[in-house]
């Protein structure tokens, strides 16, 4: 049977330490899947479907890494798409008091266990708001992700 890790973020935009956490996650599963999220609460700076794109044509050549749009509970999407964990890359002890209590509710309520990986240490400072701001007032991005971002993606 194939072993599918759902990796689900906003990803806005998709930085080196998710790109770490992707390639180590298919060290250890036969799949992952890059799940860009509808998060209602959060407006986005990088259209979903242009990070989508640029995602899809970094890893074109690992079959390994597949990317989607979804919206609805995380949970739920996983197991549609038959994935027997959920993925998560943590950087510190404040991901961590986070994820732990999501992770928690999707044991209970979907019975989804959650696997964590801690990022490199060389991406643990990356933060996708930060990369935003930078990005946001003019400076070079390209030093904290995998892919040029152009002006207005």
């Amino acid at each position: 049977m194939k072993r599918i890790a759902f990796f689900p973020g906003t990803f806005d935009p998709f930085t080196k330490g998710h790109e770490d956490i992707a390639i180590r996650g298919t060290q250890l599963f036969d799949e992952v899947i890059i799940g860009i999220g509808h998060n209602s609460k959060k407006k986005r700076f990088f259209p979903a479907e242009k990070m989508k794109d640029l995602i899809e044509l970094h890893f074109e050549n690992n079959p390994q890494v597949k990317v989607i749009l979804y919206q609805g509970l995380t949970a739920k999407v996983a197991k549609d798409l038959g994935a027997c964990v959920l993925l998560r890359g943590l950087r510190n002890t404040t991901d961590f008091e986070y994820e732990n209590s999501i992770a928690q509710a999707n044991r209970y309520v979907n019975g989804i266990d959650t696997v964590f990986i801690y990022t490199s240490p060389e991406y643990s400072h990356l933060s996708s708001s930060i990369i935003r701001e930078l990005h946001k007032f003019g400076h070079d991005v390209g030093e904290f992700v995998p892919f040029h971002l152009k002006e207005g993606i």
